[in-house]
């Protein structure tokens, strides 16, 4: 079993036709899924619904926290990309290699319900990613994983990318 844990992040951003702001209401993860036609077997857990430019310390020490309450091996965290890589930093200094556990983070750099997401494809590159790679934090995005340590979101391309 996969579990997934939900943070929010563009992913599950909607826009609100009244205000013209993007907002969260709720997750997207059970309809992609569905579209998706997954098999696998998963369990998802949604610990917020923010924007990670928000996130905070606290933030991220919850995300460890239930990382380390799962009894799971491997773990998907859909969040937003804009501090991804710092949420991976925190949880590769909780779970070193030994630990025994795959941690997959993902997001989208469109929301899920403008039709044109990226976000679809990055989960399920990510459902894939976390079940073959062996233990360590990973960010998978735009069809490719990457260790914590060696990636980056280039702000002028819109991908991530190695470094």
């Amino acid at each position: 079993m996969i579990r997934i844990l939900v943070t929010g992040g563009t992913f599950d951003k909607q826009y609100n036709e009244l205000t013209g702001a993007l907002a969260f209401n709720e997750t997207h993860l059970p309809e992609m899924l569905r579209l998706g036609r997954c098999r696998l077997d998963v369990a998802i857990t949604t610990l917020m619904m923010i924007d990670s430019l928000d996130m905070t310390d606290a933030d991220r020490a919850l995300i460890v926290d239930r990382c380390g309450q799962a009894e799971e091996s491997r773990i998907l965290i859909t969040h937003g990309t804009d501090t991804m890589v710092e949420t991976a930093h925190a949880l590769a200094a909780a779970f070193p290699e030994a630990s025994g556990r795959t941690i997959v983070l993902t997001g989208a750099m469109i929301p899920y319900a403008f039709g044109s997401s990226d976000g679809l494809f990055n989960l399920g590159s990510a459902l894939s990613f976390a079940q073959v790679l062996p233990a360590g934090v990973y960010v998978a995005m735009n069809g490719r994983y990457f260790p914590w340590g060696r990636v980056r979101k280039n702000r002028e391309t819109g991908v991530f990318e190695a470094i």
